[in-house]
């Protein structure tokens, strides 16, 4: 893995809020405390947007939702920082996105490149939303793939196990996060 990177993506305040588990932050914060013991980065993704919604197009369904709700999902405010629970270290950055797949608006691919990543392990809330996207985008530029199945959620747990189990598969190893640690040691 000396080429990987660990994505710990959309686990916000928001959206741990509504779509999150105690289970599901507890297998993306041992998957981030491995990673780090092991010496992969670490990189936390979130959307948010500029004061005002700038980046938000009126026809864009999915983001005028969070421009509606008021300034919750602007960059500064406490519902679009990472959540707690994660320990995020001052030396991990934080991507922000302004769109659904973590490269989309980000200066993600950037700090990849020049951090010699080639190889992304992916958690991620939701799997058919921020995982989903980014696997796809990835894939076409060439990353290697890991999904943790266990630090990924959905609001339909049927998605989820589809998605883990049927789709992700043909672009990117499927496993749990004891499984990837195990890997590092």
């Amino acid at each position: 893995m000396a080429d990987a990177a660990l994505l710990i993506m959309d686990f916000q305040n928001s959206i741990v809020d509504r779509l999150g588990s105690p289970e599901v932050l507890e297998c993306a914060r041992r998957a981030a405390d491995d990673a780090r013991a092991a010496g992969v980065p670490v990189l936390f993704v979130r959307v948010a947007f500029r004061d005002g919604y700038p980046e938000v197009s009126p026809v864009n369904r999915t983001f005028a939702a969070f421009r509606d709700r008021g300034d919750a999902g602007t960059e500064q405010h406490e519902q679009a920082q990472i959540h707690a629970a994660l320990g995020r270290r001052d030396d991990e950055p934080v991507v922000t996105k302004r769109r659904v797949s973590a490269f989309t608006g980000s200066d993600l691919d950037v700090l990849l490149r020049a951090g010699g990543v080639r190889h992304l392990v992916l958690a991620g809330i939701a799997t058919s939303g921020v995982v989903l996207s980014t696997l796809r985008q990835a894939a076409d530029l060439d990353f290697g793939l890991t999904v943790l199945a266990d630090a990924c959620a959905d609001a339909d747990p049927e998605v989820h196990r589809v998605l883990t189990e049927k789709v992700f598969p043909r672009q990117a190893e499927v496993t749990t996060v004891d499984a990837w640690s195990a890997t590092l040691r």
